[in-house]
């Protein structure tokens, strides 16, 4: 049913870790080349160490290799609407066809839980399909000149044109997705990209890039892959004179480092957040619960927005603990391609003993450990802190991690400035049934998205993502991503 590219998955990608590892470099999409260098980046699980396989270790002149590939395809090949359509259509079809395919290389480079990693897949599907849509009604506007007495006998309109080479740099923690979000609007755009996936997890960005180019259409050159470490090819990407834009998601001191970096190009940034959710006293706190539960530990809370900070009524605070406690003591911690497992490794060791020790300096300050707090087997376990503080690491900064922070209010008004004492400002939430209370916190809450009886981890893929402050400058989603690759260009006639 899958129609393969010619390079061989690891043995691990079919969950056959007993068999030897994959040691073949895999070549990267350049142009109409498919190229490897001297050097190579050793891909290790997060979970158990094993090698899941190598990709090539780029520079600097591969990145000029990409650059000069994407603008070549810009003037031999570029894309009318209706191909670039086709294309993002046949690319949902295919993925749609390949979820557990795709899943389990999530699984691998990533640890994330193959069933979390199954739900990724398929909203990639999402991000394709709505990038279709945006591509086949991109338009312009007719602008009324006649309003004027100069524009007397002028008729104008505008279109919307490709920014040019979009310079594209992703994370690990969504491998598939995250990407989705920038190479199928720079698609949909008209806009050719050079791609550098996090250095993690190249993987899931090679097998989509190379459905792209061999089986749906894609002229070489309007996507180029380039692996590698952000000292060297990041800097490239963003240095290169003939990069029109850049795209970004990752950390805030990464993200504005480079758009002081690079200040006459246009930069998308989507970067952090501490996540906020306040439950008031008449919230349905057991839905609630249900709902933290997923949100604080999915992929081990490696989300920009991971459930972090819960803001509960006093009156209610017992009641909403009884209830998340055993809920997230039945999570299930283990090895990613295990079907029961809920959460796993996080992105590497560094990264748990930072969890852990934040963790620990919050307990050594007063803050109470209702459940967790351990490393078992490697893996940072479910962690829920009480009596936590503003100022403690766990709450003030991104945890990245699976913990959260429960502190207690008494007027919703102190929740809502909490909630705001941040430096972040990507989503927000809260549960109640008064709706008085809810619109005051949807005028009250300096957040990009603000959400009503639901968790701030929520994401719809056509829905427009995107924060304030150190949590970014832009909007996702495709529609709202497209527009940030296009250019109005004002076209007038004269009688």
């Amino acid at each position: 049913m899958w129609a393969f590219t010619s390079w061989p998955l690891p043995m691990a990608f079919l969950g056959l870790r007993e068999a030897a590892p994959m040691t073949t470099l895999r070549p990267l999409p350049i142009g109409d080349e498919r190229i490897t260098t001297d050097d190579e980046i050793v891909v290790a699980s997060p979970f158990d160490g094993h090698e899941v396989g190598r990709v090539p270790l780029c520079g600097p002149a591969e990145v000029d290799q990409a650059v000069k590939a994407a603008i070549a395809a810009r003037t031999e090949s570029p894309l009318p609407q209706w191909r670039r359509a086709e294309v993002l259509d046949t690319a949902a079809r295919l993925l749609a066809e390949r979820i557990e395919h795709f899943a389990r290389i999530i699984a691998e480079e990533a640890a994330k839980p193959i069933k979390t990693a199954r739900v990724e897949a398929k909203r990639a599907v999402s991000t394709f399909t709505f990038a279709a849509a945006v591509a086949r009604d991109l338009a312009g506007e007719v602008v009324p000149m006649e309003a004027s007495d100069v524009g007397e006998g002028k008729l104008a309109f505008t279109l919307r044109v490709p920014i040019g080479v979009v310079g594209a740099i992703s994370p690990f923690n969504f491998p598939l997705n995250l990407v989705a979000h920038k190479v199928a609007p720079a698609i949909a755009a008209g806009c050719p990209m050079v791609l550098k996936p996090a250095s993690q997890t190249p993987f899931s960005a090679l097998a989509l890039a190379e459905m792209l180019l061999d089986e749906c259409g894609l002229p070489a050159g309007h996507l180029n892959v380039v692996t590698g470490g952000g000292a060297t090819v990041g800097n490239a990407i963003v240095d290169h004179d003939d990069i029109a834009m850049i795209t970004f998601t990752g950390s805030p001191e990464v993200g504005w480092g480079i758009k002081a970096q690079a200040p006459r190009k246009k930069i998308g940034l989507e970067l952090g957040n501490n996540a906020p959710v306040i439950l008031e006293g008449d919230a349905d706190y057991s839905t609630a619960a249900q709902k933290i539960s997923v949100a604080g530990f999915s992929h081990a809370g490696q989300s920009c927005i991971s459930t972090q900070r819960v803001y509960v009524h006093e009156s209610i605070v017992d009641a909403f603990l009884a209830e998340l406690v055993p809920l997230v003591e039945a999570l299930k911690v283990g090895d990613p391609l295990n079907e029961d497992t809920d959460v796993s490794a996080l992105i590497s060791g560094a990264e748990r003993d930072r969890v852990k020790s934040w963790v620990d300096e919050a307990v050594a300050a007063g803050a109470e450990l209702a459940t967790g707090g351990e490393v078992r087997d490697g893996v940072m376990t479910p962690t829920i802190l009480t009596n936590v503080a503003p100022d403690m690491k766990v709450c003030a900064l991104e945890v990245f991690g699976p913990v959260i922070g429960v502190q207690t209010y008494r007027d919703v008004n102190d929740a809502l400035r909490l909630a705001n004492e941040t430096r972040y400002g990507l989503q927000a939430a809260i549960f109640t049934n008064h709706l008085p209370t809810a619109l005051r916190a949807v005028r009250s809450l300096d957040f990009g998205g603000v959400l009503v009886n639901e968790v701030p981890t929520f994401r719809a893929d056509q829905m427009p993502y995107g924060g304030l402050r150190d949590s970014g400058n832009t909007r996702e989603g495709p529609r709202y991503a497209v527009d940030e690759m296009t250019e109005s260009r004002l076209v007038i006639f004269q009688e």
